[in-house]
């Protein structure tokens, strides 16, 4: 690491040469007997800490500190002031300055506040180091997949991310929409700023409210000092409300008054507050079904509904599992300080036809256990749980159509999407050798392929041509 960089800005070479004395086995120290030579070491050296006079001939002090500050915004400046312009340098810390000293100095006073100068820089950097690492774990190109599907999710994002626009993004549980939503963030000119997540479904009634704008000291019984809400913290970032359906119609009409005119009162204040908040929210529920039944305000779902993304099932893209358990089967590897584990041929199989109920949260838990428990380097299918190995398809789908959470339709799509699938898997995706094994004639099976949406991967994730 390079040694921390000082630089002193006095006309008097008496204060240069005591402040090297004072500092140069601790840090590297520059000098600077003008403004101007000032400016040109700040560009050419970058200095961590730069001592300001605040007087020096045919310049002044506070101009220089605001074009320091421009220049270099991670520089912290002490100001440097005789006992007679002690009032102007303590205006110079409204303006940037990290703080000021007067002459004479009191040494050990000057290196601590030096120090500590020194201590907000790093800090600022590693702050900066920080945000840039999450913005790279967050960045699109992590969200793991090649299928049309998740592609298409892809240009979604890349265009929206630059807007203000709201998004809703839907699907089913598991499926990644706070991934998707951080990706939108931190792919944005808002990464630097808060992204506040609001689980909407894990406040009760009595608490969504005071969560979201914040109460007063005194609003309500237990309520002995101010909060401060997370519309507040979101200022200038992001909010993201998570499963958004859950809120009650009495909070959803306080909620959108608040985005449509961006201010909001906290409970027991009168005060409006004025925000800059981008809104992305998320619903594993039909929301516009919703509001037709009059469980949701229509008007907040036209509001939410400006950029609407929607995040497939896992099993509606079947070709993005291999690329799914390879990455988990490293990441879960790395987190435990284990080997990796592979996974058998018949393994992969069974995977890639399950029916995935928790989508990729079910399956990044599933691989998480399964590389801590599996004693041998290569997963069998005698070590996934008992109760996955049993699972009936045709009885979950049929339990779900009983149940009235999916449509018969649905149901017979989806089980015929699974034959057709698996019997393309077994002919290497030739129509004419599927329709055989089904029993079926070429001509129907591509007539059934179309109308399910089903293609052939290949690397680059785009739609092919089966063969026939």
């Amino acid at each position: 690491m390079s040694q921390p960089l000082l630089l002193v800005v006095d006309d008097e070479a008496g204060v240069r040469q005591s402040l090297q004395l004072v500092f140069n086995k601790i840090y590297r120290v520059l000098e600077a007997t003008s403004a101007d030579e000032a400016m040109q070491k700040l560009a050419d050296e970058k200095p961590d800490v730069v001592l300001l006079d605040i007087v020096m001939p045919g310049a002044d002090g506070l101009a220089v500190l605001k074009q320091m500050r421009s220049i270099h915004t991670d520089c912290q400046v002490i100001m440097l002031t005789a006992l007679n312009t002690a009032r102007t340098a303590f205006t110079a810390k409204g303006t940037g300055a990290f703080d000021y000293v007067t002459k004479p100095f009191d040494v050990e006073e000057l290196r601590l506040r030096v120090e500590h100068a020194f201590e907000k820089v790093h800090l600022f950097r590693e702050l900066e180091r920080l945000k840039e690492e999450v913005g790279r774990k967050y960045g699109v190109e992590h969200v793991i997949g090649r299928s049309k599907q998740i592609i298409d999710v892809f240009k979604a994002v890349s265009m929206v991310a630059a807007k203000k626009s709201t998004v809703l993004i839907t699907g089913e549980s598991g499926t990644g929409k706070e991934l998707i939503a951080r990706a939108i963030h931190y792919n944005s000119d808002r990464r630097s700023k808060p992204f506040v997540v609001v689980n909407c479904a894990a406040l009760p009634d009595t608490l969504i409210e005071s969560e979201l704008f914040g109460y007063e000291k005194g609003a309500f019984t237990n309520a002995s000092q101010k909060k401060v809400g997370r519309f507040e913290l979101a200022h200038w970032g992001t909010l993201f409300l998570d499963e958004i359906g859950e809120l009650n119609l009495g909070t959803q009409a306080k909620f959108l008054r608040a985005i449509e005119q961006e201010t909001f009162t906290r409970l027991g204040g009168t005060d409006e507050i004025k925000v800059d908040v981008r809104v992305i929210a998320a619903s594993n529920r039909d929301l516009e079904t919703m509001a037709k039944a009059g469980e949701f305000r229509p008007d907040l779902f036209y509001r939410l509904n400006v950029v609407s993304l929607y995040l497939p099932p896992l099993r509606e893209r079947p070709e993005d599992i291999a690329l799914l358990l390879d990455h988990f089967l490293r990441l879960k590897a790395q987190e435990h300080s284990m080997a990796p584990k592979s996974l058998s041929p018949e393994v992969v199989d069974f995977f890639t036809s399950y029916y995935w109920p928790g989508n990729i949260r079910e399956l990044e838990n599933l691989i998480e256990r399964l590389t801590i428990l599996t004693p041998h380097e290569t997963i069998m299918l005698r070590d996934l749980p008992a109760g996955m190995r049993s699972t009936d398809q045709t009885a979950t789908l049929k339990e779900d159509v009983l149940s009235g959470s999916r449509p018969l339709s649905e149901a017979v799509d989806e089980f015929e999407r699974e034959l057709i699938v698996k019997a393309l898997q077994r002919t290497g995706f030739n129509q004419t050798k599927a329709a055989s094994l089904l029993g079926t004639s070429r001509r129907i099976l591509k007539y059934r392929i179309e109308k399910l949406k089903i293609h052939e991967p290949n690397d680059g994730g785009e739609e092919v041509k089966l063969s026939t």
